[in-house]
């Protein structure tokens, strides 16, 4: 008997751990830690995160960098063919997207497993606050580019991503015609626009000032509302496989 309760116990006390995994947690990809920890030492955009972070101090530096080692990733992929760089007030937006990824302990919500030979998980209709997606848009409707998905269908034959053959760089407000457009459609749906403002508690922002992050709550509310709270339910979500992209 005594066995049998303490069996209970041990059950009990996993299935909470386990299911406070789903509120902070770090996704299985390409440059993620294992586990979320304090990073005192993380760069610019990155820095609000540094109190618990899936990224290392070397990723949040190279999220700052066009054609970095984390994905060769050129933002300024229409200046080979005449254009302008992407502007500084739009590709601030693109570092902090990348810091979110790459650094958000939050995510857990809204992670897939997924078929890619370079990760293994990825995110899905993360809910962005609409003032950071039409501050995203309001940046960069003035830049170019010569795709709507911007995960897939380069030519990547250089080792860095360059515009396919006839395609045409437009103005970015003629490609993503509005903000709901841009957060949903450039990442094949990693994000989804929502009516909620920043203050809401409702919604992922981007990007807040060094201090609390406001997503952990959000995350859990979230969590809550989808029964992913349970252990056994988390998993369940988070085993279930997605197209690659």
């Amino acid at each position: 008997m005594h066995f049998q309760h303490f069996l209970s116990l041990v059950f009990l006390v996993w299935q909470k751990v386990s299911a406070g995994d789903v509120l902070n947690i770090c996704m299985d990809a390409k440059h993620h830690k294992t586990n979320p920890g304090p990073e005192d030492n993380l760069h610019g955009q990155c820095i609000p995160w540094k109190e618990n972070a899936c990224c290392t101090s070397n990723t949040s530096l190279e999220a700052h960098k066009s054609m970095s080692y984390l994905y060769t990733f050129n933002w300024h992929h229409c200046h080979p063919l005449g254009f302008p760089k992407m502007s500084e007030r739009c590709l601030r937006h693109f570092i902090q997207d990348t810091c979110l990824y790459e650094c958000s302990p939050n995510l857990g919500p809204w992670i897939r497993k997924v078929d890619s030979s370079w990760r293994k998980e990825r995110i899905l209709f993360v809910p962005l606050c609409k003032d950071d997606c039409q501050q995203w848009w309001d940046d960069c409707r003035l830049d170019y580019t010569c795709k709507s998905n911007w995960h897939k269908g380069w030519n990547w034959t250089t080792g860095t991503n360059q515009c396919p053959k006839n395609t045409h760089c437009l103005r970015i407000d003629r490609v993503f015609h509005t903000a709901k457009d841009l957060c949903e459609n450039i990442w094949s749906n990693s994000f989804k626009f929502t009516d909620h403002d920043n203050t809401s508690g409702r919604c992922i922002r981007m990007w807040f000032d060094s201090g609390k992050n406001p997503n952990g709550a959000v995350a859990h509310l979230y969590a809550k509302e989808m029964g992913l709270l349970s252990a056994r339910l988390f998993e369940e979500q988070r085993a279930i496989a997605i197209p690659p992209v």
